[in-house]
């Protein structure tokens, strides 16, 4: 009785481990709320490539809007986005960002497409290590209808004098998941809603390993 009472203060917290873990023990973590589908949108990157939504199944695409004249800050906060997103996609994109990219139209400061996109491209260029338009495309397109979401009676296609330009989308990120589904949507004006969406990304990715090992 002896040897078997120290065999059980020795051993009973690692057999009780075992015993949970075999049950299937998880880490309970929160999941991002589902806004519904986007609508069908085209855009043409800087190449001249057509794309459309489809293109982008089984990805997970952050979408920004950068305004032509004032790239840095004045719709979105450029540098924020680079060093806090950018460089992580580009970092790891073999590996676990390998299916993150972002999409950032380019309007005019009032909303509207551009068609040329070369200063845009030349800037991102100058300031953004390793640019690689493959993970950042420069899109030139209508980003309203990309915009077009509602929910609950609220739209991202509000106007007033208090948003950039007169229109709201122009200052929001919007986290678009592999199924086409919005499920995140951030302001990317400031350093700390910038950071946020970096911890939604890796969020949702933790989302799809779970389902995978299910």
């Amino acid at each position: 009785m002896k040897v078997a009472f120290a065999y059980l203060l020795l051993f009973g917290p690692a057999f009780l481990l075992i015993f949970i873990s075999s049950r299937g023990c998880s880490h309970k973590f929160k999941t991002l709320d589902d806004y519904g589908a986007a609508k069908e949108y085209v855009f043409t990157d800087s190449r001249g490539i057509q794309m459309s939504t489809k293109d982008f199944d089984g990805k997970i695409v952050l979408m920004t809007v950068i305004q032509e004249s004032c790239p840095g800050n004045c719709s979105i906060s450029m540098w924020h986005l680079d060093q806090h997103i950018y460089q992580n996609i580009r970092k790891n994109k073999r590996k676990k960002m390998k299916q993150v990219r972002i999409i950032s139209f380019v309007t005019d400061g009032n909303g509207n497409p551009v068609s040329d996109l070369s200063a845009t491209v030349a800037s991102l260029k100058d300031n953004v290590e390793g640019y690689d338009p493959d993970l950042w495309l420069v899109v030139s397109g209508d980003p309203q209808k990309a915009y077009d979401f509602k929910h609950n009676g609220q739209k991202l296609l509000e106007r007033g004098d208090k948003y950039y330009g007169g229109h709201a989308f122009q200052e929001l990120m919007l986290l678009i998941d592999k199924k086409n589904h919005l499920r995140m949507v951030l302001s990317g004006k400031t350093e700390g809603m910038v950071r946020r969406m970096r911890d939604y990304i890796a969020l949702l990715q933790k989302q799809y390993d779970k389902e995978r090992k299910h």
